[in-house]
């Protein structure tokens, strides 16, 4: 299969991109930052914030191979602290990467599978994108974005031989981590007396969380199976039944569990 994926450098798109690679698929990939390339993996460079730049990438993989068989949005990044404390301009930037960047692919990517009557799209959601989570609220609303432009999507496609995957992961060990960018004014911590703790232990979750190397495993499987489900949360136990009791306990009971998770 011809396989595009965005975000390489690192974590799950490299993971991603080994696996997949390995398995005997012909990969593309995006990049804004140079690093260490995996064997096999042809690296295209593009920021998903600017659209000539998607669509050269696009235009690029259907010139080489006439077609794209897979496409992967996994680019994104993270913006964390109390909302009152995030700037506008971090609101847009969030909302820009991580969904708008997934738009801009679409747009080109779409009618590339449309006309070859058969494609699959698989986008990175998160269990944030399924629970609103404190101190994380701006990367929450980016991935709730995901999911209702997904299930739209869904729907639209279906007749065209396109399927629309949600990859919804919980805690995972990668760069995500570090290079989150989180609210720093003194003041923040001041006046929400538990982000500091909380911080804390959203980072250690994350550092102490599963390898990417287990995700790319799932979607490996993923990307061959014959009728894929609609969406995969891919974490621990813990984390998956925190989305089974998001469904069916009543709104007030979980925001309970989820503040106390949180210390609030």
């Amino acid at each position: 299969m011809i396989i595009l994926i965005t975000g390489i450098t690192s974590g799950f798109g490299r993971a991603m991109a080994q696996r997949l690679s390995a398995d005997g698929h012909k990969v593309y990939g995006t990049y804004r930052r140079e690093s260490e390339p995996v064997p096999g993996v042809t690296y295209l460079k593009a920021d998903v914030r600017n659209a000539a730049e998607c669509k050269a990438v696009v235009d690029r993989v259907v010139s080489e191979e006439g077609r794209i068989d897979v496409f992967i949005n996994n680019a994104g990044m993270g913006i964390g602290g109390p909302l009152e404390f995030c700037s506008l301009e971090s609101a847009e930037m969030q909302m820009d990467v991580n969904w708008m960047g997934m738009v801009r692919f679409l747009h080109y990517v779409l009618p590339v599978m449309r006309s070859r009557g058969s494609g699959r799209i698989i986008c990175f959601s998160s269990i944030g994108g399924l629970m609103g989570l404190p101190f994380q609220g701006l990367y929450s609303a980016s991935k709730f974005a995901i999911e209702g432009y997904c299930e739209a999507l869904r729907m639209e496609v279906r007749n065209f031989g396109i399927d629309v995957v949600l990859i919804e992961p919980g805690d995972f060990a990668t760069a995500f981590t570090s290079r989150r960018q989180s609210v720093t004014d003194p003041e923040a911590f001041q006046v929400y007396k538990t982000y500091a703790e909380s911080l804390a232990s959203i980072e250690n979750d994350e550092q102490t969380g599963l390898k990417p190397e287990y995700l790319a495993r799932r979607i490996s499987r993923i990307v061959s199976a014959r009728r894929p489900r609609c969406a995969y949360v891919i974490s621990t136990f813990e984390q998956y039944l925190s989305t089974i009791l998001k469904r069916i306990l009543p709104q007030r009971w979980f925001s309970s569990i989820l503040s106390s998770y949180y210390k609030l």
